[in-house]
């Protein structure tokens, strides 16, 4: 016989794991799990709750997000899910996995460095093309084809590229 506790864990998971498949809708490599955007689930009962957090307040994809993640529930078995945006603590880009920053360099977008790097202390980045890995690159514009993203190129290969900003 399988406990309430075993049932509701069950029911999590199977929860969490249809949510975590939503990918995002400007960068269709990552999951929302990768991004770090999708924080908690939380089922009683037969009610499923989602909590996810926008990576910047205002992000246009949060509302294709929470409507993917209601679909991605309903195909689970989950009538009537909820999904909540939680803007406390703002997302950071240490949030995002290890698996989602090797996908978006394999994608051309070179990952965000870690928050606390050079350009934290001093103003300063060394962004690496995610095309020829050369540290030789350059900043063209603070504003990339997404708001999460600048512009870049590499003085090596001359390829221009995104660069998912920290935050």
């Amino acid at each position: 016989m399988v406990s309430v506790l075993e049932r509701d864990s069950e029911l999590r998971q199977r929860a969490w794991n249809a949510a975590a498949s939503v990918v995002d809708p400007e960068i269709p490599v990552l999951t929302i799990a990768d991004l770090g955007v999708l924080r908690d689930v939380i089922v009683d009962g037969d009610h499923v709750e989602v909590a996810i957090t926008p990576t910047y307040s205002g992000c246009p994809a949060m509302n294709m997000i929470a409507f993917e993640i209601e679909v991605a529930l309903e195909r689970a078995g989950f009538h009537h899910p909820r999904v909540r945006t939680v803007l406390s603590p703002a997302w950071t880009t240490d949030w995002m996995s290890e698996e989602g920053r090797r996908k978006l360099s394999a994608y051309g977008i070179a990952p965000p460095q870690a928050s606390n790097s050079r350009r934290t202390l001093f103003g300063e980045q060394a962004v690496a093309c995610p095309q020829c890995g050369s540290d030789r690159t350059e900043l063209l514009s603070e504003f990339g084809s997404t708001s999460c993203k600048a512009l870049w190129r590499c003085k090596a290969c001359r390829e221009p590229f995104d660069y998912f900003k920290c935050h």
